[in-house]
C-alpha cells in the first residue's frame, strides 16, 4: 500500500499519490515552454494595460505641476508692499 514510489496509497476518504523527491522534476519544460507562454502572455497584454498608463503618469506630472503652482504666491500681489 503505497510503499513503492509512484503507486496509489488508499486512506479511506483521502487518495494521495508519492513520488520520490529524485524522481520529481524541479523546473520541467520552464524554458522551452514557460518562457515563449510568458512572452506571448505579455505581448497580448501590452495594448490593453500600457495606453492607460501612459495617460495616467501624464495626468498625475500635469496635475502635480498645477498644485505647484497653485501654492506658489503671486509677485504682483505685492509689488506695493514695502
Amino acid at each position: 500500500m503505497g510503499r513503492e514510489s509512484g503507486h496509489l496509497m488508499r486512506a479511506r476518504p483521502v487518495i494521495t499519490d508519492s513520488l520520490s523527491p529524485l524522481e520529481q522534476r524541479a523546473f520541467p519544460h520552464c524554458f522551452s515552454k514557460g518562457m515563449p507562454n510568458t512572452l506571448h502572455r505579455t505581448q497580448a497584454r501590452t495594448l490593453r494595460v500600457v495606453p492607460p498608463l501612459v495617460v495616467f503618469y501624464f495626468v498625475y506630472t500635469w496635475g502635480t505641476q498645477e498644485f505647484e503652482k497653485s501654492k506658489r504666491k503671486n509677485p504682483a500681489a505685492y509689488e506695493n508692499d514695502k
